[in-house]
């Protein structure tokens, strides 16, 4: 077995079958299928479970929701393949999907995860993901977000794949370990892909691997909703904590501050400054929990790597900022 696709699903009853489907439909056929089921209530389960008795299929039902980093760990687990692929149950895969992630994969063997180009589902033209990148504020951002999406073209590297529509050597998930389940929800892929960039493998992005994501499907909105400003409050002090090394932490503390007052005014006159803060609050309940990675000093290229790629991120976000504001996509 080559590949495991693991959809995570939870209440995805308008969309699921469709991304299903879509994996089915792969130009690629060694592969293997696991639906996880995080405690639906609607008709999505009974969709996911339609497909049991299939060659190649497995649904795993989980009775509440147990987030996305438990979830899709559950799927990782019961793999059988050499690599996992993750997939949203709101995104819909071009037939060459997996074999376009694989291709790129097996350019070298350091590669840990392969990104995707999503594109905007009722915007075809709009890019949604063309792999993730973090700044010196501790945001951790959407390359192409809204963009064009053939201003991105050409294969790159990319400090994270977004766990949404992405290929991942097992291999290496056993040597750094699964999605870090303290996440629950936002900010675990670019954990694993921080992970992975100091131990000194590399993530890249594939623009020949594209699917179709309906974005905010799963948690009700795009940007903004209750759920997701406690989650990004959390996970956004979580992120740089537990993957820093002591000194570069303290050096970027000052930007991370900075970027802190910013997300906080920003939730705050979207009237989500309650649901951030409370975020913030349950971070500093959940540091004691967090496993750290050890730090070698054989990785100091690694890590200097990853404090060049967070500012090259700084001046990024500013562009992209500038871009949207004067309406250039």
């Amino acid at each position: 077995m080559k590949i495991s696709v693991v959809i995570p699903n939870l209440n995805g009853a308008g969309w699921l079958r469709d991304s299903i489907e879509s994996v089915w439909a792969q130009t690629f056929t060694d592969f293997e299928l696991i639906v996880v089921d995080n405690g639906s209530t609607d008709e999505s389960l009974t969709i996911a479970r339609s497909y049991q008795g299939r060659p190649g299929y497995t649904l795993i039902e989980n009775q509440k929701n147990t987030g996305f980093s438990y979830a899709v760990n559950q799927g990782i687990r019961a793999a059988r393949g050499e690599y996992v692929a993750l997939f949203n149950n709101d995104a819909f895969a071009e037939p060459d999907w997996l074999e376009e992630l694989l291709k790129a994969a097996e350019k070298d063997e350091k590669i840990f995860a392969v990104s995707t180009l999503m594109i905007r589902h009722f915007e075809r033209d709009k890019a949604d993901d063309a792999g993730d990148y973090v700044n010196l504020l501790g945001f951790a951002c959407k390359r192409g977000d809204g963009l064009r999406a053939d201003r991105y073209q050409t294969p790159c590297r990319v400090f994270s794949a977004c766990g949404g529509a992405a290929l991942y050597r097992k291999r290496i998930l056993d040597e750094i370990g699964l999605f870090d389940e303290l996440f629950f929800a936002y900010y675990e892929d670019v954990d694993i892909s921080w992970r992975a960039n100091t131990r000194g493998y590399r993530n890249v992005f594939c623009p020949s691997a594209r699917c179709y994501h309906i974005c905010g499907a799963t948690t009700g909105a795009v940007r903004y909703n209750p759920f997701k400003s406690i989650q990004s409050g959390r996970n956004s002090i979580l992120l740089p904590v537990k993957n820093m090394p002591l000194v570069m932490l303290v050096l970027n503390l000052p930007f991370l501050l900075l970027g802190y007052g910013l997300k906080t005014l920003m939730y705050w006159r979207r009237g989500y400054g309650a649901d951030y803060a409370k975020g913030f609050r349950e971070a500093w309940k959940a540091i004691p929990q967090l496993k750290r990675p050890p730090f070698y000093w054989r990785n100091l290229p690694a890590y200097l790597w990853v404090q060049g790629s967070l500012i090259c991120g700084t001046f990024r976000y500013a562009v992209y900022r500038v871009q949207r504001a004067l309406g250039i996509t």
